[in-house]
C-alpha cells in the first residue's frame, strides 16, 4: 500500500500535493507527509492521521517553493509511529534529500545490519531509510547515480519519489509491483501512484513509469533512465482486485472494468439461483455488478458502508457483538428479507468478517447466504508492500473452501480460479498479447517472483505484524 505524489514547477507546489494526496488516503490511512523545496532548503511536514487532519492551512501556507512530494502511509516494514511518517528528508554531505516510497524491500534488515555495524544510525524501523543511508554512502557526484547505486543494492518493491534542492527523481523497481504515474499539469509535471490522483487536481495523464525506470526532472526539463537489469514484469493484481481506486487507471488497464470481468467470471464458474446480488463495498461493488450482468440475477445494495469511520473509537466490551463490521457496515433490510442472495467480496483473510456478514445478512432477513470471492483463496502472505497476516493466520492456507463455508455459516462459497482471474485481467488490456505471467501471484500461489535468502521471510514476518 501507501500512495506517493510529486509535483515539479508549479506555483502551488503544496497544495496540489495535499489534493493529490486526498485522491490516494485509500492507500494509506496511518499518516501523512508533505516535503518543498524552494531551491534551497527542503521543507517538511508529516503528521499521525488523516490527509485532511494532518496539516493545518498555516504549514501548508508555510511549505515554500514550486517542488514538492508527498506520502500516505500504510505500515508494512516499521510501526504505526510518528518517526515512520514519511517522506523522510535529511541532509548530507552533498546537500538535502527527502524521500518517499511505497513498497517493501525484502533484504532491508540484512542492509540495515551492515550498514550498522560500519556505524550508520537509524532514527526509525522502516526499511525506507535504508535507502538514504545507502544514497549517502554513495561515491557517485550525481544525485540521479547516487540512487542509482543505491537502488542496485536493494531487492523486492519500490515506487519511490526523491526531492532534492532542485530536483524531482521517480524510479520504479525492475519487477513493476506497485505502479506509478507521471502526468502534466499546464506547465509543470506531476506523479502518482494512481491516475485519480491526476483527476482531481485537473493535471493530464501522461503514461505509467515503466518497471526499472528512472524519470528526473529540473529546469532543464525531463530525462529517462535505465539504468537497471531488465526483469520479467510482475505487476501485484491485487493492485486490481482490490488496492487500487475503480476509477484509476494503472496497468494499462481501467480498474472498474477488470473487477466488472472478475465479477463476469466469477459468475460463470460459480453459478447460484438467487434473487439478488448484493456488494461487500466499496471494493467489491464493480465485481458484483459484474456478476449481476453476467448471471441475469438482480443487483441492489443489501449493505451500506459508513464512510466516517477515523481511525480511532471507543469499541464496547460486550455491549455489542460485532462492534467493528457493524461501526462500518449495516444491512437493508427492505432489499435482503426473504431473499436468496449472492453476497459478492474481493477477498477472505482470516473469515471472520466475512462470518459476521453473514450473521448480519441472515439477521436482517435474508433466506440464503451465497458467498462469492472475486479472486483465488489467499494461502500465503505477501512480502512487497502488502500488510496481510503470516500464513498460519490465513484460513484458506489450511482450509477447504467446503470448511470454510462451513466457518463463515454461508450456504454456499465459490472463489474465482487463478485461471479465470488471470483471463480477466489480460482481457481488460485491449487485446494487447501478454506474457502469460506477468503479474505477481504470490499471494494465491505462493510463488514468489523474489528469491528469500534464509532468514529473511521470519524477519519480515516479524515486522509485517
Amino acid at each position: 500500500m501507501c500512495g506517493v505524489v510529486g509535483v515539479f514547477g508549479h506555483t502551488e507546489a503544496a497544495n496540489i500535493t495535499y489534493l493529490a494526496l486526498h485522491a490516494l488516503q485509500h492507500r494509506g490511512q496511518e499518516s501523512a507527509g508533505i516535503v518543498t523545496s524552494d531551491g534551497d532548503h527542503l521543507h517538511p511536514v508529516r503528521s499521525m492521521g488523516l490527509v485532511g487532519e494532518a496539516f493545518s492551512k498555516r504549514e501548508i501556507d508555510e511549505l515554500s517553493g514550486q517542488m514538492a512530494i508527498g506520502h500516505v502511509r500504510y505500515s508494512t516494514a516499521g510501526e504505526s509511529a510518528m518517526k515512520n511518517a514519511q517522506p523522510f528528508s535529511v541532509e548530507y554531505a552533498h546537500g538535502a534529500i527527502a524521500v518517499a516510497h511505497n513498497g517493501n524491500l525484502v533484504n532491508a534488515n540484512d542492509l540495515r545490519r551492515k550498514l550498522e555495524m560500519d556505524g550508520s544510525i537509524f532514527q526509525t524501523t522502516s526499511d525506507s531509510e535504508v535507502i538514504i543511508h545507502l544514497i549517502a554512502r554513495a561515491r557517485e557526484l550525481e544525485v540521479e547515480h547516487r540512487i542509482i547505486s543505491a537502488l542496485k543494492q536493494v531487492e523486492g518493491a519500490y515506487s519511490l519519489l526523491f526531492l532534492s534542492e532542485n530536483k524531482l527523481i521517480a524510479v520504479r523497481d525492475p519487477m513493476g509491483f506497485r505502479p506509478l504515474c507521471l502526468g502534466r499539469l499546464k506547465d509543470s509535471f506531476v506523479f502518482a501512484s494512481e491516475s485519480c490522483a491526476f483527476d482531481l487536481i485537473e493535471a493530464e495523464f501522461i503514461r505509467e513509469l515503466e518497471p526499472g525506470e528512472m524519470v528526473a526532472v529540473d529546469a532543464k526539463g525531463l530525462r529517462t533512465y535505465r539504468p537497471f537489469r531488465q526483469e520479467p514484469t510482475r505487476f501485484c493484481v491485487f493492485e486490481h482486485v482490490y488496492f487500487a481506486r475503480p476509477d484509476s487507471h494503472i496497468d494499462g488497464r481501467s480498474v472498474y472494468r477488470v473487477r466488472e470481468a472478475l465479477g463476469r467470471a466469477l459468475a460463470q464458474e460459480h453459478p447460484v439461483e438467487a434473487d439478488v446480488v448484493v456488494p461487500v463495498p466499496d471494493s467489491g461493488t464493480p465485481a458484483a455488478i459484474g456478476f449481476a450482468r453476467a448471471s441475469g440475477i438482480p443487483y441492489d445494495m443489501g449493505l451500506l458502508r459508513s464512510h466516517y469511520v477515523g481511525r480511532t473509537f471507543i469499541e464496547p466490551q460486550q455491549s455489542i457483538r460485532h462492534f467493528g463490521v457493524k461501526l462500518k457496515l449495516n444491512a437493508v433490510k427492505e432489499v435482503l428479507a426473504g431473499k436468496r442472495v449472492v453476497v459478492v467480496d474481493d477477498s477472505i483473510v482470516r473469515g471472520t468478517t466475512s462470518r459476521k456478514i453473514v450473521k448480519m445478512l441472515r439477521n436482517a432477513g435474508a433466506k440464503e447466504v451465497h458467498l462469492r470471492i472475486s479472486a483465488p483463496p489467499t494461502t500465503h502472505p505477501c512480502f512487497y508492500g502488502i500488510d496481510t497476516p503470516t500464513r498460519s493466520e490465513l484460513i484458506a492456507s489450511s482450509h477447504t473452501p467446503e470448511e470454510i463455508a462451513r466457518y463463515i455459516t454461508c450456504d454456499s462459497l465459490g472463489y474465482l480460479s487463478l485461471e479465470g482471474m488471470m483471463k480477466a485481467v489480460r482481457a481488460a488490456n485491449g487485446g494487447v498479447v501478454e506474457a502469460e505471467r506477468s503479474h505477481c501471484d504470490a499471494c494465491f500461489t505462493g510463488k514468489y517472483p523474489i528469491e528469500f535468502r534464509p532468514g529473511t521471510i521470519s524477519s519480515l514476518r516479524r515486522v509485517v505484524n
